[in-house]
């Protein structure tokens, strides 16, 4: 079964960590990918670019349910959240607690990380 590992982190608090520290958590995270990927269970993976740069695209329909002439964006940051999505991996695991295992080593839980385990739809 497939599942996605969101990697969550607070942009700010990422960027208060000293770079040599950044580097480390980064290269334990590309031994974590390359072991997943070694074992066969590596799909895809991301970082996504800054939440500054992200655009939220809304419904374009009134309060009355009438569509509107544009459709409402807002620019970054736009999710009233500490943490923001940073990446995501998509794996493969038998089973939700082989998922969870993957999802534990991910280097940026100790300094402050959250990672969103979910099962992908077939």
């Amino acid at each position: 079964m497939r599942y996605a590992l969101l990697c969550h982190f607070n942009e700010r608090a990422w960027s208060d960590i000293p770079p040599a520290e950044r580097d480390v958590i980064m290269e334990r995270y590309h031994a974590v990918i390359d072991e997943l990927h070694k074992q066969g269970r590596h799909r895809l993976s991301s970082q996504l670019g800054s939440v500054t740069e992200a655009t939220a695209v809304r419904s374009g329909r009134g309060s009355d349910g009438s569509e509107r002439a544009e459709r409402p964006l807002t620019d970054g940051p736009f999710v009233e959240t500490k943490e923001h999505l940073g990446g995501f991996h998509v794996i493969e695991a038998a089973n939700l607690d082989e998922a969870i295992e993957a999802a534990s080593r991910i280097p940026t839980l100790p300094a402050g990380g959250a990672v969103e385990v979910r099962p992908l739809a077939s």
